[in-house]
């Protein structure tokens, strides 16, 4: 089976579709079916783009990720057990990806067009205030660890429970607390009083 081409060109747009259609289409991969890796594809554009830009804050090696992310759907979909939401498992692969990318290129790059981006789900109507919060809180989250700007990003920007985000970083959920504890602490300090509804 030939490999399909996980390139910007099949689409950004991202689609909406329920969990029972996400599964529908994993049954379809499974059987090598393009069409629906492809309409999974323009679902998960989007998400995971935001989720893994604020993670390892570098355009190219973001979409490195997303694809290797999105290569183990296409290859090895019959590893999901359905013991998590399909979103949970595709996201904890785009999280390990992540983690493991970082480590590789450890030194520091700034992203000289974050203050330019705007989240690809944002609605025209939405776009400047929704692009004032994730500019600051994006300048903030710059400042904590991998594994903290991980558990702030899965809360506020995809709004996902501790337990679910547990699953995605692989570890306790009072380890997630605890984590959400010090980068809250952290981010009050930073943003001065500017989100205290967000945070």
């Amino acid at each position: 089976m030939n490999h399909p081409r996980t390139s910007a060109s099949i689409g950004k747009a991202g689609g909406r579709a329920n969990g029972a259609d996400e599964l529908r289409l994993l049954e379809r991969i499974k059987g090598g079916d393009r069409a629906a890796f492809e309409q999974l594809y323009r679902i998960y554009h989007p998400r995971l783009t935001r989720f893994l830009l604020n993670l390892v804050r570098r355009p190219l090696l973001v979409e490195e990720v997303l694809n290797d992310t999105l290569m183990v759907v296409w290859e090895r979909g019959d590893s999901f057990s359905g013991a998590s939401k399909l979103s949970t498992w595709i996201f904890a692969i785009g999280y390990r990806k992540a983690m493991k990318a970082l480590r590789r290129q450890d030194e520091p790059v700034e992203d000289s067009e974050r203050d330019l981006r705007i989240s690809p789900e944002a609605g025209p109507e939405e776009a400047l205030d929704h692009k004032r919060v994730h500019n600051l809180l994006v300048e903030a989250m710059a400042h904590l660890s991998a594994d903290h700007r991980a558990v702030v990003d899965l809360t506020y920007f995809h709004e996902l429970s501790y337990r679910e985000i547990a699953e995605i970083v692989d570890c306790p959920v009072d380890t997630v607390k605890t984590r959400m504890f010090h980068a809250r602490r952290h981010l009050r300090r930073r943003l001065a009083g500017e989100l205290d509804d967000w945070i």
